[in-house]
């Protein structure tokens, strides 16, 4: 296994350069795709006066700094696609890379749900880190420039996936499939009164276990009991050679889920999650 043999020779372990320039075009092409988004859906106009949203960060932050962060809101917000775009491309990666950090670490100041742009950081962090990022299309070479940053992004996503794991083996309510059931059951309720579409569940779920049910729930505490499972096997499974090829399938039909229930939240933190099956070879 590479990740133990660049343990035991402090990150002197070659491996392939292209590996970590394929992980920084997607990423790249995921955030842009992330950053297109948040322009969207009134994002734009978040802290125009009067909107709830310029109440409540005011009450948290003070009208002060509310007033510095919503001076720098749209100018952020034009400049990151250009970024991540350019960190895609390879035009001044480890520029692009901090620029993108700067972003999202600015995102996190009114953040609702900060956690998968915690994850995002730390894995555009791990490029700025990298010897050999690449200017273009990527270039299949064995050295030792990215050891260091692709056991970093491994780290990163085996954390993801098992602290996830742990968090959701300590939820009785996770555990009992009692919220998942409940996340589809509203969504069956009130899909029809939304603006546009916010989840994609399908339809043959909806009708056999869009209810809150005994024989739902029982089905749904199934299902969380496997996703809790898999969190745990796949960095393992995944940096195995044997069974890599059966993990990257798993995980891809994994994140496809959890797409389905927040697929503006989750497309791009997927996308970044499955782009780091790449890193867990070395050649």
């Amino acid at each position: 296994m590479w990740l133990l043999d660049a343990l035991a020779a402090g990150f002197r372990h070659p491996t392939d350069e292209a590996r970590l320039q394929y992980f920084r075009i997607v990423l790249g092409l995921a955030l842009t795709v992330r950053f297109l988004l948040s322009l969207d859906h009134s994002g734009w106009n978040r802290f125009a006066p009067g909107t709830y949203s310029t109440f409540a960060l005011t009450k948290r932050i003070g009208e002060q700094r509310f007033h510095r962060l919503a001076r720098a809101y749209k100018p952020v917000l034009a400049a990151r696609p250009v970024a991540a775009l350019a960190l895609a491309t390879g035009v001044l990666p480890r520029l692009s890379a901090l620029l993108v950090i700067a972003a999202l670490a600015f995102e996190l100041t009114y953040a609702k749900s900060p956690n998968t742009l915690r994850f995002a950081i730390l894995m555009t962090g791990t490029l700025v880190l990298a010897g050999a990022l690449g200017t273009g299309l990527p270039e299949h070479r064995m050295s030792t420039h990215n050891t260091w940053a692709q056991a970093l992004c491994v780290l990163v996503t085996t954390d993801l996936y098992w602290g996830s794991a742990w968090s959701k083996a300590r939820s009785a309510q996770f555990r009992s499939g009692l919220y998942l059931a409940q996340w589809v059951h509203v969504f069956t309720q009130v899909k029809d009164r939304l603006p546009r579409g916010e989840h994609f569940i399908p339809g043959v779920v909806r009708r056999h276990l869009g209810t809150l049910s005994e024989r739902s729930v029982r089905a749904w505490r199934l299902v969380a009991v496997t996703v809790i499972a898999l969190e745990v096997l796949l960095p393992p499974a995944l940096l195995i050679e044997r069974t890599r090829t059966a993990a990257i399938v798993v995980g891809i039909a994994m994140h496809v889920g959890f797409s389905c229930l927040k697929p503006r939240q989750l497309i791009a933190f997927s996308s970044i999650t499955l782009a780091g099956y790449i890193l867990f070879a070395a050649t």
